[in-house]
């Protein structure tokens, strides 16, 4: 099996973990933290993967992680009732059911399904 698995940079781990497991519903694969708030956090749900690095040094910051779901608005509904999501999910002209949601950190998370 091949997969790409993005790695965005965090500030607290701890922080990080509280939104992607607490408030997203990802589950926890592995966690390092040598140090309070810093080491490495590595989240699941479904075939979805994410590695959360922090600090991430050396690397840019701000990321974008695009997720390709069978259903946005699915997500949306969970979602939208934990965390702020300043959009509904749109119909974009090339394709697809679009949102975005954003992290404590400034990472974007797009979510993208098929149309309606």
């Amino acid at each position: 099996m091949e997969r790409a698995i993005p790695i965005l940079p965090a500030d607290d781990l701890r922080v990080a973990r509280e939104f992607y497991v607490g408030k997203l519903g990802f589950g926890v694969r592995f966690e390092w933290m040598p140090e309070p708030g810093q080491g490495l956090l590595g989240v699941q749900r479904g075939d979805i993967w994410l590695t959360i690095d922090a600090p991430m040094t050396g690397h840019g910051r701000d990321a974008c992680v695009s997720l390709q779901v069978e259903d946005a608005d699915v997500y949306y509904d969970e979602w939208c009732a934990k965390v702020d999501i300043p959009h509904q999910p749109r119909d974009e002209y090339w394709g697809a059911r679009t949102f975005s949601v954003h992290d404590p950190f400034g990472n974007t998370i797009f979510v993208m399904g098929p149309v309606r």
